[in-house]
């Protein structure tokens, strides 16, 4: 299921959510321009002390440059690759407070921000940013502008902890705002249970568009993170599922902190009645 458009429209202009898409895509543009620049050689061997493969490292890669006389230990890394080791959030490197090769100039904790604004493909930066236009907009309404970007990244920061619980010892770097973006689903589906969703529903060699209750179509996303998530931990998998557990859950409980004095929980105003 694809959401489209809402048919609640925002009563102000929506900058945050607009500045954090044009960042996102000015990023990611930046990630396909290193890809042109050819590689960096990085330093296996710390990562070797500490047991681990480190990025990206392909052996076949490394035989062939150790063939044509390269140094031991040095491997070639594509520079959009480093970019990507050095600030996505590798689980290992957090917990234990070591910037392995390719290092930063920053504190290795700035990754649990920095992390949020790297995607590894066109469809995974576009996905995301769809569901933040989609859903951004009456969120950041309904919080103002200020609250609303402390709220989206307190949410990627939690998504990311929650992931890091769950693989501590992964040596993968983390990236993707869809943490944070969960949290913004999470304070959609609360504030705005009953708002209908323009939705396109792939149904084999047709689709069709259907407007779901927005109660609906985030609780069924939900449950089906959820599914993954419990999937993922015994299969392995390459999305961080638990990181989209971890936002929304987050995002549900915050909400009530960051909304604007005056704007209703409309979910939870709802369960008050149905309880009396």
């Amino acid at each position: 299921m694809i959401p489209l458009r809402d048919y609640r429209p925002s009563q102000t202009f929506p900058a945050v959510t607009v500045s954090l898409i044009i960042l996102n895509l000015l990023v990611f543009f930046y990630q396909g321009y290193l890809g042109t620049r050819g590689t960096t050689l990085n330093d296996a061997i710390p990562w070797q002390e500490h047991r681990l493969t480190p990025p990206a490292f392909d052996p076949a890669t490394y035989r062939t440059y150790r063939a044509t006389g390269g140094s031991a230990g040095l491997y070639p890394l594509a520079r959009a690759d480093s970019f990507i080791a050095q600030y996505g959030l590798v689980p290992y490197e957090f917990l234990h407070g070591a910037d392995l090769p390719p290092t930063i100039l920053l504190p290795i904790w700035i990754t649990l921000l920095t992390s949020m604004f790297l995607h590894g493909s066109l469809l995974h930066v576009l996905g995301n940013m769809l569901y933040l236009w989609v859903f951004g907009d009456n969120v950041e309404d309904a919080m103002g502008h200020a609250r609303f970007l402390a709220f989206y990244l307190i949410c990627g920061v939690a998504a990311a902890l929650a992931q890091t619980t769950v693989d501590p010892g992964s040596a993968i770097p983390q990236i993707g705002a869809s943490g944070a973006i969960a949290g913004v689903l999470a304070a959609y589906f609360m504030l705005f249970p009953f708002s209908r969703i323009l939705t396109l529903i792939p149904l084999l060699f047709f689709v069709r568009l259907v407007a779901i209750p927005a109660v609906v179509l985030l609780g069924i996303w939900f449950l089906l993170q959820v599914a993954s998530g419990v999937g993922s931990a015994t299969s392995g998998g390459g999305v961080a599922w638990f990181a989209h557990i971890g936002g929304f859950l987050a995002g549900a409980l915050l909400v009530f902190l960051f909304k604007r004095r005056g704007v209703p929980v409309g979910l939870w105003e709802s369960l008050k009645r149905v309880g009396r």
